[in-house]
């Protein structure tokens, strides 16, 4: 039970794992999960899945929060590289600030472009576990000074509570002691990491390569919309367990077929949903006279575009239509 996305509490939430390739997005594998499991917990399983289908010799991408000790292990089991995201917590902390006391982070050796953000790296070796790695730390200054800004929208807003006698917002009581006087030190404190990131990886990839793989997570993000959006993975309206795996199964494999004309219609700059559009004109008339064993059937004619794309899925269905 949780909050879902239209603020409801209350309701049972799911949680769905998706796996698409890097270069196309094509959804390789997918599951189910209750929405109280850990996201390290869910990884775990899309680890056994991913075993299960024999895929060798990949680079796992994830965010914060999801890497462990056992789940760097058992990707290295797989023959797996890694790339992750870390929370910068205990540990990394101090080897952050070991870092920054050695010298400028902002400075153009350090400095990696992806499209219009600015980032600034800096490397080092890095083990989990057993694992060993590099770690990067990245710093991006816009993202901080939004953060900043955000919170300082925050602390405003709940002054403005805490002036009414009510009561602020859970995770913002921590800035205010209790006469409801706002503490500079705590804000300073929780400022200290903004437009901070952790990367952790496996691979010989360069920083620059490491940062656009990373953050620049277009496909995953998009195949997600595409369920939401298109595909109309919209609240599940059943409620028994076997009917919610089976409409997100449906889902899934709507997407899947997308993708898959996605590909076939690279080739001539059209995207699948403005490809199924224009197609949605397209019928065919059939005619039968039982008594007589007369039938006939026409299609109805096609357009320009609509050849195009039919013969860019594949040249046979001109024929058919």
């Amino acid at each position: 039970m949780g909050k879902d996305k239209e603020g409801v509490k209350g309701r049972p939430l799911i949680q769905i794992g998706l796996g698409v390739t890097q270069d196309e997005g094509v959804p390789v594998f997918h599951k189910v999960f209750h929405g109280n499991i850990h996201d390290s917990r869910t990884l775990q399983d899309m680890i056994t899945v991913i075993q299960e289908y024999r895929i060798r010799d990949g680079v796992l991408v994830f965010d914060r929060g999801m890497s462990s000790k056992k789940n760097q292990a058992d990707i290295r089991g797989l023959r797996w590289k890694v790339l992750c995201g870390l929370p910068i917590e205990a540990g990394l902390k101090k080897i952050h600030n070991r870092i920054i006391s050695k010298g400028k982070f902002i400075q153009f050796k350090n400095r990696v472009k992806l499209n219009k953000t600015v980032f600034y790296v800096k490397t080092l070796p890095h083990t989990i576990g057993d694992t060993k790695g590099v770690l990067a730390f990245c710093f991006n200054e816009r993202k901080q000074q939004e953060c900043k800004e955000s919170r300082y929208d925050e602390i405003t807003y709940a002054q403005g509570l805490l002036k009414n006698g009510k009561a602020v917002k859970s995770g913002m009581e921590k800035f205010f002691d209790k006469d409801g006087n706002l503490m500079t030190n705590k804000v300073s404190a929780a400022e200290e990491f903004d437009g901070y990131s952790a990367i952790f990886t496996t691979t010989e990839l360069s920083k620059e390569q490491m940062v656009k793989i990373y953050f620049d997570k277009d496909l995953v993000e998009k195949a997600f919309q595409g369920l939401k959006g298109v595909i109309h993975l919209q609240p599940v309206r059943h409620w028994l367990y076997n009917r919610v795996v089976a409409h997100v199964f449906v889902c899934y494999l709507s997407y899947l077929l997308l993708s898959l004309l996605g590909i076939k219609l690279k080739k001539i700059g059209q995207s699948p949903v403005a490809a199924l559009r224009e197609l949605d004109t397209l019928y065919k008339v059939y005619l039968r006279d039982t008594k007589k064993g007369f039938k006939i059937h026409r299609t109805v004619a096609l357009s320009k575009k609509q050849e195009k794309i039919l013969r860019a899925v594949d040249k046979n269905l001109l024929a058919q239509v």
